[in-house]
C-alpha cells in the first residue's frame, strides 16, 4: 500500500480545512499525482473522503470524469433542443398554413412527447438494471432517432404526432438514464457539480432549438421545419456511438457481482492507474462502501446478483411506497412537480404566445423575447454548477422559489391591470419581460439543476434506479400536463395563468424549507443519516455487521490511524 504520507488523514477538527489540504504523493512515492483526504469523526466511527477538491478545482482536476459526464449529458441536450425548437414550429407559416390548429391541438401536439417520455421514464429503470446504463442509452437514442425521423418526413398532423410521441419514448428514457449514469461514475466532491451538467445541457439544447428554429424561419416551404426538427438526429447518433465508449457504471457492477470489474472501472474514473488499483485506499474504502450497500439491498429483497423476475422487480416497486422509503420517494415527485408548475416549460413550449399576452407586438420582437428566455437560463446554470455543492441544495431551492414566486405574482398584477391597453402601457409590458427573465435566472440557479441532482441522491442503490425513474415520470407527467393546458389557460386568462405559476412556486417555497434535508458533500452510501430513522435501527445495524465483515472500519481506522502516527 503507499505509505501514510501519500495521503492527507485528517481528524475531524481539521474537516473545515479539506480544500486547502489536497493530498500529493510524497517525492519518493510510486503513485501518481492525484490528490485526496480522509478525515475520520471524532466519534472514531464516522468518516468522509475526497479524490481532490470541490467546485470548478475538483472538475478541473477529473478531466475524464468530467467528460464522461459531459458525453452523457448529450441526452438532457436532446430533451431541452426538443422543447425550445417546437415553440418556433408551432408559429412557422408553411406548418400554420398547412395545418391549422386550435389551442387543443396545439397543446396535443405538444404534450404528446411527454406523455411518450413517461412510458419510457418509467420503463428504463428495469432495462438498466438488468443490462447496463450503457446499453440502456444506446437503445433510448435508437428510439428516439426512429421519432425524429417521423416528423422530419411527416405528410400529415397524425404522423408527426406519432413521431413526436415515439420520440418521446427515446427522450423520456435518457431524461431518467443519463443523470443516473452521471450520478453513479462522479465522485462524491464533485457530484452536485457533475449532475447539474444535465440541466446546463437541458438549457444549452433549448437554446440551440429555439435559435435554430428562428434562423429557418423564412426558409421556403416546409423546409423551414423540418430542417430544425431534423437536426436533433446528429446529437442522438453521437450519444448513441459513444455509448461504446463509456466507462461501466461501478456502483451497478458491485450490485451485479462483477467486483473485479467494478474496481477497473472505478479506478479508471478516479485517475488511478493500474498499479495503484488494488492499493489505493481511497479505491478500497469507496469499493467496500459499495458491496455493503449491495450486501444490505440483496438480503433485504432476498435476492443475488444472479436473480430476477416480475415478483423482484414488483418488490422493488412497491418498496418504495414502504414506510423505509417513503419520504425519499415523496422528495423525489415532488422535486419534479415543482419544477415543473414553476411555469419554465410553458415559457419554453409557448414563449411567443406568452410574450404576446404580455403587450409586445411584431413576430420577430416576440421572437427574440421569448428566445432570450432560454439564454438567461443558459447563463444562469452556470454559477450552480460551480457552487452548487458549496452552497447545499436547500439554500438555493428556498431562493429560487422565493424569486420565481414574486416574479409571476408581479407579472399576474400587471397583466391584470393592463390587458387590452398595452400601447397605452409599454414601460409596463417591459417591466413584465423584466419579471420573465428574473423568474428565469432564479430558475436557472435553483429548481433547474437541483431537480435532476436531488432524485439521484435521495435513494440508495438499489432503489436508485426505479427511485430516480419515477421521480422522472412525475417530471414529465407534469410536463404533459403544462403543454396540455397552457394553451386553453391563456385563451381563458393570461393573469390567472401566471398566478398559478406564482402558486406553485410559493408552495415550492414552503415544501423546500420544511420536508427537503440537505444532501450536499454527503457520499451516496452515507445518505441514509440523512433521513434519521427513516431506514430503521434494524437496517443500521445489519449494514454495520455487512461493513465489518467486508473489513471497511478496520480499513478505515487503520489508514487514519497509520497517517496521523506519519505525521508525527
Amino acid at each position: 500500500m503507499p505509505v501514510g504520507g501519500s495521503y492527507a488523514v485528517l481528524s475531524g477538527e481539521d474537516a473545515a480545512d479539506i480544500s486547502s489540504q489536497p493530498l500529493l504523493p510524497s517525492p519518493d512515492s510510486d503513485a501518481t499525482l492525484h490528490g485526496g483526504s480522509l478525515i475520520l469523526h471524532a466519534d472514531g466511527h464516522g468518516y468522509t473522503y475526497a479524490y481532490g477538491p470541490g467546485g470548478l478545482p475538483g472538475l478541473l482536476h477529473n478531466r475524464y470524469a468530467l467528460g464522461c459526464a459531459v458525453f452523457a449529458s448529450i441526452g438532457g441536450l436532446l430533451f431541452g433542443y426538443d422543447q425550445g425548437v417546437i415553440a418556433n414550429v408551432l408559429v412557422m407559416r408553411d406548418f400554420t398554413e398547412r395545418w391549422p390548429i386550435g389551442a387543443w391541438e396545439k397543446g396535443l401536439m405538444t404534450a404528446v412527447l411527454e406523455l411518450g417520455a413517461l412510458f419510457g421514464a418509467l420503463t428504463a429503470g428495469m432495462f438498466a438494471d438488468s443490462y447496463s446504463r450503457r446499453q440502456s442509452i444506446l437503445v433510448a437514442c435508437v428510439i428516439f432517432c426512429v421519432g425524429s425521423a417521423f416528423q422530419v418526413g411527416a405528410t400529415s398532423l397524425t404522423y408527426l404526432t406519432l413521431g413526436r410521441a415515439v420520440g418521446g419514448l427515446g427522450v423520456g428514457a435518457l431524461s431518467m438514464l443519463s443523470p443516473l449514469y452521471m450520478a453513479e461514475i462522479s465522485p462524491p466532491e464533485v457530484r452536485g457539480s457533475l449532475m447539474a451538467l444535465e440541466q446546463f445541457a437541458i438549457v444549452l439544447g433549448a437554446v440551440l432549438g429555439f435559435w435554430t428554429g428562428f434562423f429557418t424561419r423564412d426558409m421556403r416551404g416546409s423546409a423551414s421545419w423540418r430542417v430544425p426538427l431534423g437536426i436533433q438526429l446528429f446529437p442522438g447518433i453521437l450519444l448513441g456511438i459513444g455509448c461504446f465508449f463509456l466507462p461501466p457504471s461501478p456502483r451497478l457492477l458491485v450490485a451485479q457481482g462483477r467486483i473485479d470489474e467494478a474496481l477497473v472501472s472505478l479506478a479508471r474514473l478516479r485517475l488511478r492507474t493500474s498499479a495503484e488499483r488494488d492499493s489505493d485506499p481511497l479505491l478500497q474504502i469507496e469499493l467496500l462502501e459499495m458491496q455493503a450497500e449491495a450486501a444490505l439491498v440483496g438480503q433485504k429483497l432476498g435476492q443475488t446478483p444472479k436473480t430476477s423476475g416480475l415478483r423482484t422487480e414488483a418488490r422493488a416497486w412497491a418498496l418504495l411506497f414502504g414506510h423505509r422509503y417513503r419520504r425519499r420517494t415523496y422528495i423525489g415527485i415532488l422535486m419534479m412537480f415543482f419544477q415543473q408548475w414553476s411555469g419554465i416549460n410553458a415559457l419554453l413550449y409557448y414563449g411567443p404566445t406568452l410574450v404576446r399576452s404580455l403587450g409586445l407586438q411584431g413576430d420577430d420582437v416576440t421572437l427574440v423575447v421569448s428566445g432570450g428566455i432560454g439564454i438567461v437560463q443558459f447563463f444562469a446554470v452556470l454559477p450552480a454548477i460551480v457552487f452548487i455543492d458549496r452552497l447545499g441544495r436547500k439554500p438555493l431551492l428556498r431562493g429560487g422559489s422565493a424569486i420565481m414566486a414574486l416574479s409571476h405574482f408581479c407579472i399576474a398584477i400587471l397583466v391584470h391591470q393592463f390587458e387590452g391597453e398595452w400601447p397605452l402601457h409599454a414601460s409596463a409590458a417591459w417591466v413584465c419581460v423584466a419579471c420573465v427573465y428574473m423568474f428565469t435566472a432564479a430558475y436557472g440557479m435553483s429548481y433547474g439543476p437541483i431537480g435532476w441532482v436531488l432524485p439521484s441522491e435521495v435513494f440508495p442503490l438499489s432503489m436508485r434506479s426505479k427511485g430516480v425513474a419515477l421521480s422522472t415520470a412525475s417530471n414529465w407527467s407534469n410536463n404533459f400536463l403544462i403543454g396540455l393546458v397552457t394553451p386553453m389557460l391563456m385563451e381563458s386568462s393570461a393573469a390567472g395563468t401566471f398566478l398559478v405559476f406564482a402558486s406553485a412556486c410559493f408552495l415550492g417555497y414552503l415544501w423546500s424549507t420544511y420536508s427537503v434535508p440537505e444532501t450536499a458533500n454527503v457520499s451516496l452510501e452515507e445518505i441514509d443519516a440523512v433521513f434519521g430513522g427513516s431506514v430503521g435501527r434494524e437496517d443500521t445495524e445489519l449494514r454495520e455487521q455487512i461493513e465489518r465483515e467486508l473489513g471497511l472500519h478496520g480499513l478505515v481506522r487503520r489508514w487514519a490511524y497509520h497517517g496521523m502516527d506519519h505525521a508525527e
